[in-house]
């Protein structure tokens, strides 16, 4: 069945919208395949935010706030949570927690999610230097590569101080990679060895403990904060949420506020967030299910090409190959007339997100409109 054919299935379903023009109806079919940041709030998730009791959070006193934070201290095995508004700024507050002297410097991955997509924040607002270490495929960063970078502190009147570092689970740009346990620990060993500190970018740690079987407390064990975001796998429409010592959290607190990150009755947007935590992390599975599906649909479509053993979570990157005649832009342009949307990183290549919200049907349909733009041939499973 081609995509036309899937969108008649539809049609015939009753998912109709109207085009404008009175008594016609044009069939809409959105597959919103750009990033998991996409969701929209459930139902159960609007209800909890018009009951959620509120206060004033910047005083303290938010009860629904205390309770999303109570929470995920818990479950991260950490003293204590702050919410905060972005997962950029938990990133941000809790670099410039651990280095809190202008100078000092960081040590991450040259292809994290800090370093590329953060508008270099913890050095124009912190003065932090970023001094990056070779991201291997999987995520990981070489212990010993990590241990070199560490600054002789004997040479101060030369080098920065440094005081932290930084490691991103899962690992975005290599295609949500997870770090595991064993590696975790060992770079929490190497920062205590030098008296570091070690903040894990963990804004898909959900997906990882899932895909790993590991609980997340035992994932962050060797961190000394993580930052989670609710607004990504687990589909809360706002908000992250950092966790560490009771230390740690107040200085954050104080820092959440100089950056503009102090909201009010915020309980609104954490009772949303609760739901997700509650109710999502279930769901996680079935995303990296899908998108196992989806890089195995992908990598039998002539013109593209695929590592589907290289899949481990929910984001998977598909290449065009050079007798494909096509471009990722002209690829994601084709597929929105169908209601498909894709990210295009490059000319040649392109990634794809899971979610809960995209179902297994989504998926084939998918596939289906992608094989028919890129070779005009239907794909062949079609839709069930």
């Amino acid at each position: 069945m081609n995509c036309n054919g899937v969108a008649s299935s539809i049609m015939n379903s009753g998912s109709e919208i109207s085009n404008g023009t009175p008594g016609e109806k044009m069939v809409t079919r959105m597959v919103d395949l750009r990033s998991d940041t996409v969701t929209k709030p459930s139902k159960a998730m609007r209800a909890a935010m018009a009951s959620a009791e509120v206060d004033d959070d910047v005083l303290g006193y938010d009860p629904t706030a205390f309770r999303l934070e109570t929470e995920m201290a818990r479950i991260m095995g950490k003293e204590a949570a702050l919410y905060v508004p972005s997962g950029t700024m938990g990133n941000l507050i809790s670099v410039l927690v651990h280095c809190n002297i202008r100078g000092s410097e960081v040590i991450l991955g040259d292809n994290s999610h800090i370093h590329i997509y953060e508008n270099g924040g913890i050095s124009t607002i912190g003065g932090v230097h970023p001094r990056t270490v070779k991201n291997n495929k999987d995520g990981s960063m070489d212990i010993d590569l990590i241990e070199a970078a560490i600054r002789d502190p004997r040479m101060e009147i030369c080098y920065p101080t440094t005081r932290l570092i930084c490691l991103e689970n899962t690992h975005a740009n290599s295609g949500g990679k997870c770090l595991p346990v064993d590696y975790i620990d060992k770079v929490g060993e190497l920062a205590k060895k030098h008296g570091l500190k070690l903040h894990i970018d963990g804004a898909r740690i959900f997906n990882a403990s899932v895909a790993l079987g590991v609980p997340v407390h035992k994932l962050v064990q060797a961190a000394d904060s993580v930052s989670v975001c609710l607004s990504k796998g687990l589909g809360a429409p706002v908000g992250s949420v950092i966790v560490g010592s009771k230390v740690f959290i107040a200085k954050a607190k104080t820092l959440r506020k100089t950056l503009g990150g102090g909201m009010r009755q915020v309980g609104i947007l954490c009772a949303a967030a609760l739901v997700a935590v509650q109710e999502n992390v279930s769901k996680l599975e079935g995303d990296h299910k899908n998108c196992k599906t989806f890089a195995e649909g992908l990598n039998k479509i002539e013109g593209l090409k695929v590592d589907v053993a290289s899949v481990e979570t929910n984001i998977v990157y598909f290449d065009i190959t050079e007798g494909a005649n096509i471009t990722s832009q002209e690829l994601c342009k084709s597929v929105e007339e169908h209601g498909i949307l894709l990210m295009p990183e490059s000319s040649s290549r392109i990634r794809i997100v899971l979610h809960y919200q995209i179902s297994e049907q989504d998926v084939q349909y998918a596939l289906s409109c992608i094989k028919q733009v890129v070779t005009g041939v239907p794909y062949a499973n079609g839709v069930k």
